[in-house]
């Protein structure tokens, strides 16, 4: 079983994460965001990772913090649950629709952090959530997680349902990412030998 608990105490923010990415899609949320939590569940279930995420942060303040430290805590857990990468198939990618929406997420466990991230929300907010903190989990997640990861949303008006396929598609392509592929037989996926660095 991968699986990996990581907890990230600072002055703004207190978070457990805990992952396995053998799972089944269960997951168990608190973060105190509520929309965040609905978004880290598609992660779960699309991504067939079981996830606890607990999470208390200055949210007196606003979201920023949680957000960004859940999105480090959990690249975090992937990383230490992921392993030395042998014998996995390293790249995912996955396109998903809701109604108008369609995204597109294309993930590499290259050990190279970076991001791509194309999404032109309609509106600033959904509900009371600010749509600038997606962009900072996703990089907090890339930074740690040593991914490099494409995000676009290729159409969409509702940005409810934007954030949502790009969610779900995350967990898709993640799940296609560290699937175990047969034939690599242990090795790791890379001409270079290794996926560090």
């Amino acid at each position: 079983m991968r699986q990996a608990t990581v907890t990230r105490n600072t002055l703004e923010t207190q978070i457990t994460v805990s992952l396995n990415l053998d799972g089944t899609g269960q997951s168990q949320l608190d973060t105190g965001v509520a929309f965040f939590d609905h978004m880290l569940d598609q992660i779960a279930r699309h991504g067939l990772f079981d996830l606890n995420i607990q999470a208390k942060g200055d949210l007196e303040v606003d979201a920023h913090h949680t957000v960004e430290d859940v999105g480090i805590t959990l690249g975090q857990a992937f990383a230490q649950a992921v392993g030395d990468k042998k014998g996995i198939v390293r790249y995912g990618h996955s396109y998903v629709p809701l109604d108008e929406a369609l995204s597109r997420v294309v993930v590499d466990l290259s050990g190279r952090p970076g991001i791509e991230y194309h999404i032109p929300f309609t509106r600033a907010t959904i509900g009371q959530f600010d749509v600038d903190l997606l962009l900072e989990f996703f990089r907090g997640f890339v930074n740690h997680a040593a991914v490099t990861l494409h995000i676009d949303n290729l159409r969409g008006t509702n940005s409810h349902h934007q954030a949502e396929t790009v969610f779900k598609a995350f967990g898709r392509a993640l799940r296609m990412a560290v699937a175990v592929d047969e034939r690599m037989a242990g090795q790791t996926p890379s001409t270079k030998g290794t996926l560090v660095g």
